[in-house]
């Protein structure tokens, strides 16, 4: 711990917190001529300029957890706004200079010591050095989650189970198949599968243009999985590759219904449920 001389640190953070609007309306005026989408920011500046004036009559750790705050909602504003990061960091340095000018200013007018100067200032960078890493890790982190979250929708989306009939549904497949996106072909297939009460399921590879091993036996694992919850697992548009694929994996061809074209899987499930009825 160094000595702080309390009240030179009071009346520095006194000078922040009363030029606190006209600080925040100048960047806000700036920020309007340099960018040209428009954000309001002025709360999260005043945060900021509060944080750094009380920050400076703060231990390390406690000052650390008040940027940390600050830093996780900036992240947040920016990613849920599609915002830059660069926007941030840009706040965060305009005021590192500004308070830093405020200091100096307040040393001079005051008589600090070269001591007292030197540990201010240096307590002062400190902060907004942890400033900016804090809040670079916290959008990293907020923008990693939503890119993750899109993407766990859009591979939803990719695999839409239609419901044709009462009993039969159909999985059309448009793309290229990865293990992930296999995954989300099982868990939609067998979900929406109990949840329509289908007797059958034509899973139509059609528009797939290959399917690697891999990829070949977690389908066949969804069509396994769907025999359990008693619905039959039908594929259509099954190509001279794919089928190699199969036979490559050593899965028994005949015990699947497999037709050549989507047409011919609809007409064979046709009859069977107009035979149940």
């Amino acid at each position: 711990m160094y000595y702080k001389p309390q009240e030179k640190l009071l009346a520095i953070r006194e000078t922040i917190l009363q030029r606190k609007e006209e600080l925040a309306e100048n960047k806000r005026l700036d920020l309007a001529k340099s960018h040209s989408i428009y954000t309001e920011l002025t709360t999260f500046r005043f945060d900021l300029l509060t944080t750094y004036a009380d920050s400076l009559l703060m231990e390390k750790e406690e000052a650390n957890e008040a940027m940390q705050q600050w830093g996780d909602n900036m992240a947040n504003l920016l990613v849920n706004h599609g915002l830059s990061l660069n926007l941030s960091l840009e706040e965060i340095s305009y005021y590192r200079d500004v308070i830093g000018e405020i200091i100096k200013e307040e040393a001079k007018r005051n008589e600090f010591s070269l001591d007292a100067f030197y540990q201010i200032i240096s307590h002062f960078n400190t902060i907004v050095d942890n400033a900016i890493q804090f809040v670079s890790k916290s959008y990293v982190k907020d923008y990693t989650e939503k890119i993750s979250y899109a993407q766990y929708a859009i591979d939803e989306l990719s695999v839409p189970v239609v419901r044709m009939t009462q009993e039969i549904g159909i999985l059309p497949l448009v793309g290229d198949l990865d293990t992930k996106r296999a995954k989300y072909l099982m868990e939609s297939a067998l979900e929406k599968g109990r949840e329509y009460k289908l007797k059958w399921l034509i899973i139509d590879l059609s528009a797939v243009p290959i399917i690697d091993t891999m990829v070949a036996d977690q389908l066949f694992k969804v069509i396994a999985g769907l025999k359990l919850l008693g619905i039959e697992g039908v594929i259509s548009g099954i190509r001279p590759e794919i089928a190699q694929t199969m036979v490559s994996l050593g899965i028994k061809v005949e015990e699947i219904r497999s037709f050549s074209s989507l047409y011919q899987a609809v007409q064979y499930t046709n009859s069977l449920e107009a035979s149940s009825m």
